[in-house]
């Protein structure tokens, strides 16, 4: 991984965010939440605002106009979310378990471009994160997806055709980290550990920078 660029505005209201994502069944979750117990305070999570909202009862139906429905309310909790907890927590690095875009591999392809029809572009959303680790999902390699997400409904070849959009979408990020599928799940989770710490680390080590450079001027 490339090191983070030391102009990055840590300041910025969007900034100190890093989204987990990828394709179902690629262990985003889990690897979020393994490493907010390894680290404690340096981190706060925000949730999936999709499991979020179908587990607590909001509908979920097939047809287009429920689909279209249904993302654009994901993406206004997923926002919002985002920004809560960092006005509760200024001084963590949220680790989102995915963000603002995910929606747009979603989003019914007949009915046009997703970012247009919330008033907003890719663009504007890849600004929100520092940083992106995409969790290649299982499908890609064929096996189950199977898991302790009971929102989850996709086959194996949706998964994988999922994977293969939101890879598109996330991968135009300039902090863009692959975690590939492996037959081991538990290496798999330890190198996205990895790479996740790394993230953090370098985002920490600027913003102490950036501090001491301001004190120093005051």
């Amino acid at each position: 991984m490339k090191p983070l660029p030391d102009s990055l505005d840590l300041d910025h209201p969007h900034r100190c965010r890093i989204v987990v994502t990828g394709g179902p069944g690629g262990g985003k979750t889990t690897a979020a939440d393994l490493f907010r117990r390894e680290i404690g305070d340096r981190v706060v999570i925000v949730p999936e605002a999709a499991t979020m909202m179908f587990q607590g009862g909001f509908p979920r139906y097939e047809e287009t106009d429920a689909i279209r429905a249904a993302q654009r309310a994901i993406y206004h909790v997923q926002r919002n979310l985002e920004d809560i907890q960092g006005t509760k927590y200024p001084d963590r690095i949220l680790l989102c378990d995915r963000g603002t875009i995910d929606g747009a591999a979603y989003w019914p392809e007949q009915d046009g471009d997703f970012f247009d029809a919330l008033g907003t572009s890719l663009e504007t959303e890849l600004s929100r994160y520092d940083g992106v680790i995409f969790f290649e999902s299982a499908a890609v390699g064929g096996l189950g997806i199977e898991g302790g997400n009971p929102a989850r409904r996709e086959s194996i070849a949706e998964a994988a055709e999922l994977d293969a959009k939101l890879r598109h979408y996330w991968s135009q990020h300039e902090r863009f980290v692959v975690v590939h599928h492996n037959p081991s799940f538990f290496k798999k989770i330890s190198i996205g550990l990895a790479v996740l710490d790394e993230m953090v680390l370098e985002l920490c080590r600027l913003r102490e920078a950036k501090k001491a450079r301001r004190q120093a001027m005051a």
